[in-house]
């Protein structure tokens, strides 16, 4: 469907603003937006709302960098986790990810990516800095990679590898369960809660 189709202008902002988001084309976009027409004005209403106060009411949690509606997430701030052990991973997808296996009883440390040179992302684009900070500290007992078994995400452990491997921490990724390639956050509960069960210690 061209713009030219659109029998109204505001659909048309509102497909184009849907299509924008990842994965979303525009005939999903207009099916989408032709779904909240036909939704009464009030839900409607509530649901443009959520979307309008994203960026005022998420903040970032001062310790983990992990999606939070307070300056520290429940996760760090819940007594009975273990806060000498840190489960680094690229986002909040693989943290909710990693929290449906319930397997894990650590905090979390997100990077906000991974190192990709083809995506222009560098190391220093990515929260490693304070990541090292917490391995200095002295109250880390072992730091877990736990990113997509990507060549980036590869990439990403060795690099983090050689900046911690000097400090008093036990370094470990997730065992081999998660297949190459795969992103963590599509890979199966089951599997993704024997990786973090059996990981190893980190190895060049």
């Amino acid at each position: 469907m061209s713009y030219a189709e659109f029998p109204s202008k505001a659909l048309e902002n509102a497909v184009s603003h849907f299509a924008s988001l990842p994965g979303i084309g525009r005939k999903t976009a207009f099916r989408l937006v032709m779904s909240l027409l036909r939704k009464d004005k009030e839900e409607v209403i509530l649901f443009g709302e959520s979307i309008a106060t994203l960026h005022n009411d998420i903040v970032r949690c001062e310790i983990c960098n992990n999606i939070s509606d307070s300056g520290i997430c429940n996760i760090c701030s819940d007594g009975r986790r273990d806060k000498s052990l840190i489960c680094v991973v690229e986002n909040i997808q693989d943290v909710m990810a990693i929290e449906n296996t319930r397997q894990f009883r650590g905090v979390y440390h997100v990077l906000g990516g991974i190192i990709s040179p083809i995506e222009g992302i560098k190391p220093s684009d990515l929260n490693i800095d304070s990541l090292e900070q917490k391995a200095i500290s002295g109250n880390v007992s072992e730091i877990i990679f736990a990113l997509s078994a990507t060549m980036e995400g590869d990439t990403t452990n060795f690099y983090l590898y050689k900046r911690l491997s000097k400090y008093d921490v036990t370094l470990t990724a997730l065992a081999r369960g998660v297949a190459i390639g795969d992103e963590l956050e599509y890979t199966d509960e089951i599997t993704l809660g024997r990786a973090i069960n059996n990981r190893n210690p980190y190895r060049q």
